[in-house]
């Protein structure tokens, strides 16, 4: 794999290949693209594909086309799907995610559960949570057995954001005893990004607000981890587009921005420029954007 030299920006485009690329994933990567940009910073393609139920060839296919359609390049990773398959496939860093889990184990510092996502769910929705496996002594390689990280309460990290000094955050309830390895065996998101950010240099994550828990949860993951340069990581959680007041997801099944502007990409970047706070009309390429393009202009509003 490609080693990263530059002390600038690292960010990346992070596609889970479980549906076709929406006009929300494109907002997400168009504001990462600019900020690298204007700030001669490198973009990885980390594409996230452990979850092999809900892979489709078609849609790792899309995640490239659209890309390149769009004309929003990376410096690092993947150029093509048959690259990503052999050697930028999530499958492929099996050992660096058994390894952390290997050494939360040894520390003592996951527990094992039983528990259905349904119940574990209603309890946290009644704020009422706290690891209710931790002390069953389940045996953390028995057969349907999720590993849960021990978060000790309400913890607190140091979160950096862009353009403003570290700030304090706290785990919330939905990210309390979070799991860290699935029943099946397989490494959970929380964990697999984080090892994947640390080991590719990155260190400017760009995301949407709805992940901002997801943040704080990382960022405790990766201390209990002993990986300290993901707390030096730039965090920036931009406003969502909504659809009727409903967030865009692949699994509510929305339109693929290639079958919805294929004709007219212009008319895409106007309304994406529209969001980011530019002057629509001088959106009509990604030039325009890069020239318009600020920090302090985006938006700071749900987008529509």
């Amino acid at each position: 794999m490609q080693k990263l030299q530059l002390p600038a920006p690292i960010t990346r485009f992070a596609p889970t290949p479980s549906g076709f690329l929406h006009i929300g994933n494109v907002y997400s990567f168009l504001i990462t693209w600019l900020l690298a940009r204007k700030n001669n910073g490198q973009i990885l393609l980390r594409i996230d594909d452990l979850d092999q139920e809900r892979v489709r060839p078609e849609y790792v296919e899309n995640i490239f086309r659209t890309l390149e359609w769009l004309g929003l390049d990376w410096d690092l990773g993947p150029s093509s799907v048959e690259q990503f398959e052999k050697e930028f496939s999530q499958l492929r860093r099996m050992e660096l995610y058994e390894a952390a889990l290997q050494k939360l184990e040894n520390e003592g510092a996951v527990f094992g559960c039983d528990c259905s996502r349904k119940l574990v769910k209603k309890l946290i929705e009644a704020h009422n949570y706290e690891g209710i496996c931790q002390h069953k002594g389940l045996e953390l390689h028995g057969p349907d057995i999720s590993w849960r990280l021990k978060t000790e309460g309400m913890a607190v990290v140091q979160m950096k954001r862009f353009k403003n000094d570290a700030t304090v955050e706290k785990l919330s309830y939905a990210q309390s005893h979070f799991v860290v390895r699935r029943r099946d065996g397989i490494p959970a998101y929380h964990l697999a990004s984080v090892v994947d950010d640390v080991h590719f240099g990155v260190n400017a994550i760009v995301r949407g607000e709805d992940l901002f828990e997801s943040s704080v949860a990382q960022l405790y993951l990766a201390e209990k981890l002993g990986l300290g340069t993901f707390s030096q990581a730039e965090f920036f959680h931009h406003p969502l587009i909504l659809d009727g007041g409903v967030k865009l997801s692949k699994s509510q099944r929305s339109s693929a921005v290639l079958d919805e502007f294929s004709q007219d990409k212009a008319k895409l970047f106007r309304k994406l420029g529209g969001w980011l706070g530019l002057q629509p009309e001088a959106c009509g390429s990604l030039d325009e954007m890069l020239k318009q393009f600020s920090f302090e202009r985006v938006a700071r509003t749900n987008s529509h």
